[in-house]
């Protein structure tokens, strides 16, 4: 057996979720915005959800694995101020805007240019996108950053749930795909559909974004004199 494949044993044996690792850092980010209605894209058991809901009026969240959203619309049945659906970003209801936006793990499982376009119009004036997202290594930067993460993770996952699991938790049993796009890709893609996006090569194979839609302007235009 290799060191890798043993790595990769030993971390089956004490899983723990890279994404519930910056729920925190995420529920931040939203609470310093000011957003009050937030939108939680592929939210699976709702573990940001909870975090999200100490910090706004009220929460959406979208999960479209059935078993998964069934779990989180059980646990938060009797909380008037979330709202969970089964259903994939698509059905969002394309009207609607919220104060801010967030996305752990899900952006890679969606076609990336026209979704981050489609992020922005989900923004109120002034709203905040907040994004953990998941990038293909490729080349020595990459691979420079993945050593400090295989080190770290077995340390991690021992203090994090030291007893031997026989099966993964609930909260990590949602689908996964393997990233298409590059840091670089998506360094590029934010370029061109969110202007002033601010991204981050973040420990454990992650990248943050965040971006401020602008604020409507609260002066109205002069028009020209005749």
């Amino acid at each position: 057996m290799t060191l890798l494949s043993r790595l990769d044993h030993f971390n089956r044996q004490h899983p723990w979720s890279h994404n519930d690792h910056y729920g925190p850092w995420v529920a931040d980010q939203v609470a310093a915005s000011g957003a009050r209605h937030v939108l939680d894209v592929g939210c699976g058991a709702g573990n940001l959800v909870a975090l999200l809901r100490r910090r706004a009026a009220t929460v959406t969240g979208l999960e479209p694995h059935p078993a998964t959203a069934h779990a989180a619309a059980e646990r938060f049945a009797d909380d008037p101020a979330v709202t969970i659906v089964q259903t994939d970003f698509a059905g969002r209801g394309p009207q609607r805007r919220w104060d801010a936006v967030t996305l752990v793990a899900v952006l890679h499982h969606l076609p990336l240019v026209p979704t981050l376009g489609e992020l922005r119009g989900c923004l109120t004036p002034g709203g905040r996108l907040v994004v953990v997202g998941c990038y293909r290594g490729a080349g020595p930067a990459d691979l420079l950053a993945d050593l400090p993460a295989m080190l770290t993770n077995p340390i991690m996952g021992l203090v994090k749930h030291p007893a031997r699991a026989d099966a993964l938790p609930l909260h990590m049993t949602a689908p996964t795909a393997d990233p298409q796009e590059t840091l670089a890709d998506i360094r590029a893609a934010a370029v061109r559909e969110l202007p002033g996006a601010r991204i981050h090569r973040r420990l454990f194979w992650r990248y943050t974004l965040v971006y401020d839609a602008p604020r409507r302007s609260l002066t109205a235009p002069v028009g020209r004199s005749r």
